[in-house]
């Protein structure tokens, strides 16, 4: 084995120098971004009094694969439910549900046998004659289980969706403060509480929603729980009845907002600290939420999926005393690039090869695994179907082989275009394809994000992983960009950057727009044309003929 890079033209030396320290610093940038999150962080302890629980968490069903309260022809067996609530009732003294259909009419029962208290909902929304039948389900539930039953909320969100009017409403509401022995409320954001007075008319308590997550103008961890507390005083101070915070918490996987950014550490610090608040300062208040619901991901992207303080398998997240950590392990990574480090090793045994090019595909192949354990690991909680994991697997596919390629000796020399014309049934037209369709990929996301940001995640995991390669390219000027991929690299710099300059404050929008400066510049500064002299042409196929 040769152990230098004399056989190679010095511009192709040059690149693999340039591509081993690139791929280095990348390995060494997610090992030690990946090591970082392993370590444990001290948060302010939970210390409940003994025998106190959580004062009450919403309950829904729908945690394992395939179901949704979206299907209605779905009913949650007995035994699941029951199974769900013996779990809960270890850590809550209460569970408020939405709606009283598809099995939860089992609700109040189940929790009466294990001690624990309900927030009964009943779901209103545009079909009238649904909305009639939940409501009479809900009062004879609350007149069965009256010790059972805290109170009745009628309507979750119903002005929010604009799903009723507000006199519909009201009519509902008082129908059921006539006919219930119970306390009678209505759920909504308190925004909307202040924007419809006349509702608190018909109410025996307001029960409001403060989600610092979600608001207009989001509120990071730090500041969550005084903000609550600005929220539920000015209701409080609005109206003077009774206030019940029915809805608050946070996530811990998906897309960060301006300074609310989702994870486990954050979700174990706001939970703790406004639970000690509010035990502190007796308010009435349900945590949102007991479970992960898979499903709202389709709703609501991959934060909608992750509130839960258990997961979909009810395992807890987090405790509420000690220190929490983002990431249980790094060996995980460390396993994964060792993987990929052997597979590219392996590869690069095959054809002539120096000592120097195997170390290339080893760092490469180290990089790959790496990154791509990464990119599973989001695919895991965010992707919702096959569809998602064949279409984003293949971009994810694109940059590891286009990385494994010049690792072992491949050449994505000119434009796609070009490539084609002149090399058609040749191999050199394959490398051009790959950069093609990566730029088309991350231009793609980009425009996507740019323009409909809400639900969607930064997939700087899977864009990310031929970034190292495409440098080494442009920094040793060994490949030219024609105007396709010129113009798919302007689109993809134009997007990111304008979503990072639209979310200053977001971390997550900073690493993309720096991730789609860096795959843009592979683009641009590269761009040459479709023309090429006869001797470079000549070389290109020289060069061919080698491989």
């Amino acid at each position: 084995m040769k152990t230098d890079f004399s056989h190679i033209s010095p511009r192709f030396r040059r690149f693999y120098r340039i591509f081993l320290c690139l791929h280095l610093l990348a390995l060494l940038a997610l090992w030690g971004g990946t090591a970082l999150e392993t370590r444990p962080v001290a948060l302010a302890d939970l210390r409940l009094a003994e025998g106190e629980k959580l004062d009450c968490v919403s309950y829904a069903p729908y945690h394992l694969p395939g179901q949704t309260p979206l299907n209605p022809e779905i009913r949650i067996s007995r035994e699941q439910m029951a199974a769900d609530l013996a779990t809960l009732s270890s850590l809550a003294r209460c569970v408020r549900t939405y709606a009283v259909n598809q099995g939860l009419e089992e609700v109040p029962e189940l929790a009466r046998s294990l001690g624990m208290r309900v927030w009964l909902g009943a779901w209103i929304g545009h079909d009238t004659a649904l909305n009639r039948r939940e409501l009479e389900t809900a009062i004879r539930l609350a007149n069965r289980y009256p010790g059972t039953v805290r109170g009745l909320i009628v309507g979750n969100e119903v002005m929010l969706r604009r799903e009723q009017p507000e006199a519909a409403l009201k009519s509902l509401l008082d129908e059921a403060r006539r006919q219930t022995r119970v306390p009678v409320s209505y759920a909504d954001v308190w925004e909307f509480w202040l924007r419809y007075p006349d509702l608190a008319q018909s109410v025996d308590f307001l029960t409001i929603h403060v989600l610092p997550y979600w608001e207009d103008h989001p509120v990071g961890v730090e500041q969550a729980v005084a903000h609550v507390a600005q929220a539920r005083q000015r209701v409080l101070a609005r109206y003077g009845k009774p206030v019940l915070i029915g809805e608050t918490g946070w996530p811990s996987a998906g897309r960060q907002r301006e300074a609310a950014r989702p994870g486990k550490v954050e979700q174990a610090r706001y939970l703790r600290d406004f639970a000690q608040v509010a035990h502190a300062q007796g308010w009435r208040y349900n945590l949102m939420e007991a479970i992960d619901q898979p499903w709202k991901r389709y709703l609501e992207g991959t934060v909608g999926g992750h509130w839960g303080i258990l997961d979909a398998q009810l395992t807890p997240k987090f405790a509420f005393q000690g220190q929490v950590a983002q990431r249980a392990s790094f060996m995980p990574v460390l396993l994964s690039s060792a993987a990929g480090m052997a597979l590219a090793l392996s590869l690069s045994l095959f054809g002539r090869r120096n000592l120097k090019k195997s170390l290339c595909a080893a760092v490469a192949g180290a990089w790959l695994g790496g990154v791509l354990r990464m990119a599973w690991e989001h695919g895991v909680v965010a992707y919702r179907d096959i569809r998602e994991w064949e279409l984003l697997g293949l971009v994810a596919l694109l940059g590891a082989l286009l990385t494994l390629g010049h690792a072992l000796g491949r050449r994505a020399r000119m434009p796609f275009l070009t490539a084609w014309q002149r090399y058609r049934h040749g191999a050199l037209w394959r490398m051009p394809a790959l950069r093609l369709a990566i730029f088309f990929a991350g231009a793609l996301a980009a425009l996507l994000l740019f323009a409909d940001p809400r639900y969607r995640d930064f997939p700087y995991w899977l864009h990310v992983i031929p970034v190292p390669t495409l440098l080494a390219l442009t920094i040793s000027r060994l490949s030219r960009n024609g105007q396709e991929e010129g113009i798919l690299a302007a689109v993809i710099l134009f997007c990111g950057l304008g979503r990072w300059l639209m979310e200053p404050q977001n971390a997550q929008a900073q690493a993309w727009g720096m991730l789609c400066l860096l795959l843009a510049s592979s683009g641009l500064l590269g761009w040459g044309g479709r023309a090429r002299s006869s001797k470079a042409n000549n070389a290109a196929k020289a060069e061919a003929s080698k491989q």
